[in-house]
């Protein structure tokens, strides 16, 4: 397993590839906008160039990055992998279809991986001819830092699929954990409720978001606050997650309306430079 194929050149969909790249992967990033894939290496090569001066790269590993190739036909970047993750909007129509494209272009013995946070690998497996090879590997932002990969087989998932994933997470240095398909998974259960728990309080007046955070970060020893690490992950997947969570596990998972708010306004978090915070 040694060629990766990335679908998707947003946050996510580049900060795989990036780290794949470095691990010694031959990488495949795909997008169908062009101007995506132009950013996306901006970003990659900025970041290397950053990490290199900093010391948590060295100069082979920099290199390394100069291989990645991008590529705007999803049929060419995916012919010759032998793992393909898909990193596109947390939306299970889009991804479908893609997975759709995905089965008729990989090879027969490619695994196909939805990077998502909580939409169900069983349902996209059942819609391809390949359901044993279809699994999830939630990755965290940035994937860079970030040392977990949540792996989530679904009801067909193979055993073979399962191990080589948890293989593949080792090679990109990453602890993974290993989870049976259940909406939320582990990590966006517990996740959204202690985002969506922030927000309420932010809404109720109970304290500011700064302090809020804080409170979270100091008190609680997170790295960072949940309003913080909704903003860095966009409000509006963070929408789409919790009404997600709230059709499938109940009232306890009903978006803060500050978030409905936000969002309606365009206020995405750091993407859009306003969230719960203001940024350059």
């Amino acid at each position: 397993m040694s060629t990766i194929a990335v679908i998707g050149a947003g946050t996510m969909g580049r900060g795989i590839a990036y780290t794949a790249a470095i691990q010694g992967f031959a990488v495949q990033l795909y997008d169908v906008y062009e101007d995506a894939l132009e950013r996306a290496k901006v970003e990659i090569e900025r970041l290397g160039a950053k990490s290199f001066e900093r010391g948590y790269l060295n100069e082979e590993e920099r290199e390394r990055l100069q291989t990645i190739t991008y590529n705007g036909s999803l049929q060419h970047a995916v012919e010759s992998a032998d793992v393909v993750i898909e990193a596109v909007l947390e939306e299970m129509s889009l991804k479908l279809s893609v997975f759709k494209e995905l089965d008729e272009y990989a090879p027969a013995h490619a695994i196909l991986a939805t990077n998502t946070s909580t939409l169900s690998p069983t349902e996209i497996g059942a819609n391809t001819s390949r359901p044993d090879k279809v699994i999830a590997m939630h990755f965290f932002n940035p994937v860079y830092r970030m040392k977990l990969i949540e792996i989530i087989r679904g009801l067909d998932t193979s055993d073979e699929t399962v191990n080589t994933i948890e293989a593949i997470g080792r090679e990109l240095g990453k602890e993974t954990v290993i989870v049976n398909e259940f909406p939320g998974f582990v990590t966006s259960r517990m996740n959204c409720l202690i985002g969506n728990e922030a927000m309420n309080m932010l809404m109720e007046g109970v304290a500011s978001a700064e302090d809020i955070d804080k409170a979270i970060k100091l008190g609680l020893n997170h790295p960072m606050g949940p309003l913080e690490l909704a903003d860095l992950v966009g409000l509006d997947s963070r929408l789409r997650n919790m009404n997600a969570l709230h059709r499938a596990l109940g009232e306890k998972y009903r978006p803060c309306p500050i978030l409905e708010k936000y969002v309606k306004a365009g206020r995405l978090g750091k993407k859009s430079g306003q969230g719960f915070y203001t940024y350059e």
